[in-house]
Protein backbone atom coordinates (compact mmCIF):
# COMPACT_ATOMS: atom_id res chain seq x y z
CA UNK A 1 0.00 0.00 0.00
CA UNK A 2 1.40 3.39 -0.98
CA UNK A 3 1.16 6.08 1.65
CA UNK A 4 -0.44 9.24 0.35
CA UNK A 5 1.80 12.31 0.53
CA UNK A 6 1.28 14.59 3.48
CA UNK A 7 -0.91 17.54 2.64
CA UNK A 8 0.40 21.06 3.15
CA UNK A 9 -2.23 21.64 5.83
CA UNK A 10 -1.26 18.44 7.73
CA UNK A 11 2.45 19.29 7.44
CA UNK A 12 1.92 22.82 8.77
CA UNK A 13 -0.11 21.45 11.68
CA UNK A 14 2.53 18.83 12.52
CA UNK A 15 5.34 21.41 12.44
CA UNK A 16 3.33 23.80 14.59
CA UNK A 17 2.63 21.09 17.18
CA UNK A 18 6.29 19.99 17.17
CA UNK A 19 7.32 23.54 18.05
CA UNK A 20 4.59 23.77 20.69
CA UNK A 21 5.74 20.49 22.23
CA UNK A 22 9.34 21.67 22.37
CA UNK A 23 8.29 24.83 24.22
CA UNK A 24 6.08 22.85 26.62
CA UNK A 25 8.79 20.25 27.30
CA UNK A 26 11.35 22.98 28.03
CA UNK A 27 8.95 24.70 30.42
CA UNK A 28 8.24 21.47 32.31
CA UNK A 29 11.96 20.62 32.46
CA UNK A 30 12.62 23.99 34.08
CA UNK A 31 10.44 23.16 37.10
CA UNK A 32 12.63 21.80 39.90
CA UNK A 33 10.25 21.61 42.88
CA UNK A 34 8.73 18.12 42.85
CA UNK A 35 6.51 18.37 45.93
CA UNK A 36 5.17 21.33 47.92
CA UNK A 37 2.15 21.81 50.10
CA UNK A 38 0.13 24.51 48.33
CA UNK A 39 -2.06 27.29 49.67
CA UNK A 40 -4.87 27.66 47.10
CA UNK A 41 -7.56 30.34 47.07
CA UNK A 42 -10.85 30.13 45.14
CA UNK A 43 -12.53 33.53 45.12
CA UNK A 44 -14.58 35.87 42.94
CA UNK A 45 -18.31 36.53 42.41
CA UNK A 46 -18.94 33.54 40.16
CA UNK A 47 -20.46 30.18 41.09
CA UNK A 48 -18.20 27.17 41.65
CA UNK A 49 -15.65 28.06 44.34
CA UNK A 50 -16.67 25.42 46.87
CA UNK A 51 -17.60 23.01 44.08
CA UNK A 52 -14.04 23.17 42.73
CA UNK A 53 -12.60 22.64 46.21
CA UNK A 54 -14.73 19.54 46.78
CA UNK A 55 -13.74 18.25 43.36
CA UNK A 56 -10.13 18.53 44.50
CA UNK A 57 -11.05 16.67 47.70
CA UNK A 58 -12.51 13.86 45.57
CA UNK A 59 -9.27 13.70 43.58
CA UNK A 60 -7.23 13.55 46.79
CA UNK A 61 -9.38 10.72 48.15
CA UNK A 62 -8.77 8.85 44.91
CA UNK A 63 -5.06 8.93 45.73
CA UNK A 64 -5.66 7.57 49.22
CA UNK A 65 -5.23 10.87 51.05
CA UNK A 66 -7.08 11.83 54.22
CA UNK A 67 -9.03 15.06 53.76
CA UNK A 68 -10.27 17.64 56.25
CA UNK A 69 -13.14 20.07 55.66
CA UNK A 70 -14.08 23.00 57.89
CA UNK A 71 -17.04 25.13 56.84
CA UNK A 72 -17.19 28.72 58.09
CA UNK A 73 -20.49 30.60 58.09
CA UNK A 74 -22.61 27.88 56.53
CA UNK A 75 -25.18 26.47 58.93
CA UNK A 76 -25.87 22.86 59.80
CA UNK A 77 -27.56 21.98 56.51
CA UNK A 78 -26.58 18.83 54.66
CA UNK A 79 -25.13 19.03 51.18
CA UNK A 80 -24.77 16.34 48.52
CA UNK A 81 -20.99 16.67 48.49
CA UNK A 82 -20.78 16.18 52.25
CA UNK A 83 -22.94 13.04 52.13
CA UNK A 84 -20.94 11.60 49.22
CA UNK A 85 -17.48 12.40 50.58
CA UNK A 86 -18.36 10.98 54.00
CA UNK A 87 -19.58 7.77 52.34
CA UNK A 88 -16.20 7.45 50.66
CA UNK A 89 -14.49 7.70 54.05
CA UNK A 90 -11.16 9.28 55.06
CA UNK A 91 -12.90 12.69 55.43
CA UNK A 92 -12.98 14.69 58.66
CA UNK A 93 -15.90 17.09 58.01
CA UNK A 94 -16.85 19.94 60.37
CA UNK A 95 -19.64 22.45 59.65
CA UNK A 96 -19.24 24.92 62.51
CA UNK A 97 -21.06 28.01 61.32
CA UNK A 98 -24.52 29.16 62.35
CA UNK A 99 -25.55 30.55 59.00
CA UNK A 100 -24.30 33.56 57.10
CA UNK A 101 -23.83 36.82 59.00
CA UNK A 102 -26.85 38.43 57.32
CA UNK A 103 -28.95 35.57 58.71
CA UNK A 104 -27.71 35.53 62.31
CA UNK A 105 -27.50 39.36 62.60
CA UNK A 106 -25.47 38.81 65.77
CA UNK A 107 -21.79 39.79 65.49
CA UNK A 108 -20.74 38.22 68.79
CA UNK A 109 -22.29 34.91 67.73
CA UNK A 110 -20.63 35.11 64.33
CA UNK A 111 -17.23 35.80 65.89
CA UNK A 112 -17.61 32.92 68.34
CA UNK A 113 -18.62 30.53 65.54
CA UNK A 114 -15.71 31.67 63.37
CA UNK A 115 -13.29 31.17 66.27
CA UNK A 116 -14.59 27.62 66.85
CA UNK A 117 -14.18 26.83 63.17
CA UNK A 118 -10.68 28.33 63.10
CA UNK A 119 -9.60 26.34 66.16
CA UNK A 120 -10.80 23.15 64.46
CA UNK A 121 -8.92 24.17 61.30
CA UNK A 122 -5.72 24.64 63.34
CA UNK A 123 -6.26 21.23 64.95
CA UNK A 124 -6.56 19.60 61.52
CA UNK A 125 -3.49 21.47 60.26
CA UNK A 126 -1.55 19.85 63.09
CA UNK A 127 -2.82 16.36 62.22
CA UNK A 128 -0.06 14.68 60.17
CA UNK A 129 -2.60 12.30 58.61
CA UNK A 130 -4.44 15.15 56.84
CA UNK A 131 -2.98 15.83 53.38
CA UNK A 132 -5.65 18.23 52.06
CA UNK A 133 -7.66 20.73 54.11
CA UNK A 134 -10.63 22.65 52.67
CA UNK A 135 -11.50 25.86 54.55
CA UNK A 136 -14.85 26.58 52.97
CA UNK A 137 -16.05 30.22 53.12
CA UNK A 138 -13.13 31.31 55.33
CA UNK A 139 -12.90 34.39 53.11
CA UNK A 140 -16.32 35.51 54.36
CA UNK A 141 -15.17 35.37 57.98
CA UNK A 142 -12.11 37.41 57.07
CA UNK A 143 -14.14 39.90 55.05
CA UNK A 144 -16.39 40.67 58.03
CA UNK A 145 -13.40 40.65 60.42
CA UNK A 146 -14.73 37.77 62.50
CA UNK A 147 -11.13 36.56 62.74
CA UNK A 148 -7.85 38.53 62.83
CA UNK A 149 -6.49 38.53 59.29
CA UNK A 150 -2.83 38.64 60.34
CA UNK A 151 -3.26 35.60 62.62
CA UNK A 152 -4.95 33.56 59.90
CA UNK A 153 -2.46 34.43 57.15
CA UNK A 154 0.50 33.72 59.43
CA UNK A 155 -0.87 30.32 60.46
CA UNK A 156 -1.70 29.30 56.89
CA UNK A 157 1.76 30.40 55.75
CA UNK A 158 3.34 28.27 58.50
CA UNK A 159 1.52 25.10 57.41
CA UNK A 160 3.38 21.78 57.24
CA UNK A 161 5.46 21.36 54.06
CA UNK A 162 3.27 18.42 52.91
CA UNK A 163 -0.14 19.98 53.65
CA UNK A 164 -2.31 21.42 50.88
CA UNK A 165 -4.96 23.96 51.91
CA UNK A 166 -7.86 25.35 49.85
CA UNK A 167 -9.62 28.53 51.00
CA UNK A 168 -12.93 29.49 49.38
CA UNK A 169 -15.26 32.47 49.42
CA UNK A 170 -15.80 35.83 47.77
CA UNK A 171 -13.69 38.93 48.38
CA UNK A 172 -10.45 37.25 49.40
CA UNK A 173 -8.19 39.69 51.23
CA UNK A 174 -5.09 40.97 49.36
CA UNK A 175 -2.84 39.69 52.15
CA UNK A 176 -4.19 36.17 51.68
CA UNK A 177 -3.80 36.38 47.91
CA UNK A 178 -0.18 37.47 48.35
CA UNK A 179 0.53 34.46 50.58
CA UNK A 180 -1.17 31.95 48.25
CA UNK A 181 0.55 29.71 45.73
CA UNK A 182 -2.51 29.47 43.50
CA UNK A 183 -5.39 31.93 43.14
CA UNK A 184 -8.43 31.28 40.94
CA UNK A 185 -11.11 33.92 40.50
CA UNK A 186 -14.53 32.70 39.43
CA UNK A 187 -16.03 35.32 37.12
CA UNK A 188 -19.77 35.85 37.03
CA UNK A 189 -21.02 35.98 33.44
CA UNK A 190 -24.60 34.81 33.93
CA UNK A 191 -26.47 33.23 36.85
CA UNK A 192 -29.90 31.62 36.88
CA UNK A 193 -30.66 33.19 40.30
CA UNK A 194 -31.02 36.56 38.54
CA UNK A 195 -33.82 35.02 36.46
CA UNK A 196 -35.70 33.94 39.58
CA UNK A 197 -34.47 30.36 39.87
CA UNK A 198 -34.00 29.28 43.50
CA UNK A 199 -31.14 27.11 44.78
CA UNK A 200 -31.72 23.52 43.66
CA UNK A 201 -30.78 20.19 45.18
CA UNK A 202 -27.94 18.60 43.24
CA UNK A 203 -26.84 21.95 41.76
CA UNK A 204 -26.34 24.36 44.66
CA UNK A 205 -26.28 21.85 47.54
Amino acid sequence: MINSPESDEARRHREKMEKRKAVQDAEVAGKTVTEKGLLMVHTGPGKGKSTAAFGLALRALGHGWKVGVVQFGKGQWRSGERDMLEKLGAVSWHTLGEGFTWETQDRARDEAAARRAWEKACELMDDPAIRLLVLDELNISLRYEHLPLAEVVARLSARRPDLHIVVTGRNAKPELLAAADLVTEMTLVKHHFAAGVKAQEGIEF
